[in-house]
């Protein structure tokens, strides 16, 4: 495999997934034999960025399932990423999403390296400047609801305006608008996208809600923005 046209192929992904549908499916929980339907379900839903976290049953044999049937225009990986040794199996399998739960600079340059794609979990100012610093392609914000979105806004407040800011923990269809408005730039979806002995129908319509609320919830904000800019016109 060419892996200079790879990298260009998953950036390609990877921008327009941030640009259009910046959801993650992560996949806790999910075992090999499960993996393919889920997949599949997640993927014809139109979700375009999927994590299967490195504490789920076989995680790395999951992985090898769906990276051999990868469509170009999906973007997987791997969550709870704890060490650099974790990213040289990503960039095997040409899985580029590494996401972690926490701030590790070792993890970050392992992943920065071998051109993959580092989501670094922070919850502290100083946690997200050293993402930032290293070389983080987006910060996740975890556990975002237990925060608040008066603390991201605290926090937002202190980062560089290009780098996004993905809210993961707590986020459902209840809550997706009031993220947007105080200016995440995606979602992490765990629970209310998958859990642990939800059939593929059950996953493709949670993924369609979640994906049809996110569309309503950035068609509002635009609504509200344009009858602002009438009003001081």
């Amino acid at each position: 495999m060419n892996t200079k046209l790879m990298n260009k192929t998953h950036q390609a992904a990877l921008h327009a997934a941030f640009r259009e549908l910046p959801l993650v499916a992560i996949l806790r929980g999910i075992n090999p034999q499960e993996v393919d339907a889920i997949f599949d379900a997640l993927v014809e839903a139109g979700i375009k960025l999927i994590e299967i976290p490195l504490n789920s049953p076989c995680p790395w044999d999951s992985l090898e399932r769906i990276a051999r049937r990868c469509p170009p225009d999906v973007v997987i990986g791997a969550g709870t990423v704890l060490t650099a040794d974790a990213c040289s199996r990503l960039a095997e399998l040409a899985a580029p999403l590494v996401i972690t739960p926490n701030t590790d600079a070792a993890v970050i340059d392992a992943a920065v390296e071998q051109g993959l794609v580092p989501m670094i979990g922070c919850l502290t100012p100083s946690e997200a400047l050293a993402a930032a610093r290293a070389g983080a392609t987006a910060l996740k914000l975890f556990p975002a609801a237990r925060m608040g979105i008066g603390y991201f806004k605290d926090l937002k407040a202190v980062l560089p305006a290009e780098l996004p800011v993905f809210a993961v923990g707590g986020i459902d269809t209840s809550n997706m608008l009031e993220w947007l408005n105080a200016g995440v730039d995606g979602f992490g979806l765990g629970g209310s996208i998958y859990r642990t002995g939800w059939s593929a129908a059950q996953v493709g319509t949670a993924a369609n809600g979640l994906i049809a609320e996110y569309h309503r919830a950035c068609e509002s904000l635009a609504t509200a923005e344009g009858l602002e800019r009438e009003a001081d016109a």
